[in-house]
């Protein structure tokens, strides 16, 4: 089992660039493919990027391809999303998930993601 705790968010300006980390405590997290995902109200959670367990494969919605960069670092338990050239449609509570992927062949989006972690708000002003 592992437990995700996100950080990073916070309020910016359209055209300014927040970095979110995803920690992980429990098992060691190069086993787990981990995507970043994001919710608004009234609106269906959809996945912004993912990566592999070992960060040679990485996916990104077509909304965000250019701006976000997913990265990991697998000795500090932590992924990232480097969000740059922020929008106001960018405005959401964005997760963190990940899938225990022990042979390393996950590849995103997945049907379906084991762990979550609880949030955290991005607000981007026009």
């Amino acid at each position: 089992q592992v437990q995700l705790v996100e950080s990073g968010g916070g309020l910016v300006q359209a055209g300014n660039s927040l970095k979110l980390s995803c920690a992980a405590t429990g098992r060691p997290f190069s086993l787990y493919a981990v995507a970043w995902f994001r919710q608004t109200p009234g609106k269906e959670r959809e996945i912004v990027a993912g990566i592999s367990r070992s960060g040679d494969s990485t996916y990104y919605a077509d909304s965000v391809k250019a701006r976000f960069t997913i990265s990991r670092d697998n000795d500090k338990n932590t992924v990232y999303l480097q969000m740059n050239a922020l929008k106001p449609e960018d405005t959401a509570v964005y997760y963190c998930a990940a899938h225990f992927d022990p042979y390393g062949t996950s590849r995103h989006p997945l049907d379906e993601y084991d762990y979550w972690g609880q949030g955290t708000q991005v607000t981007v002003s026009s």
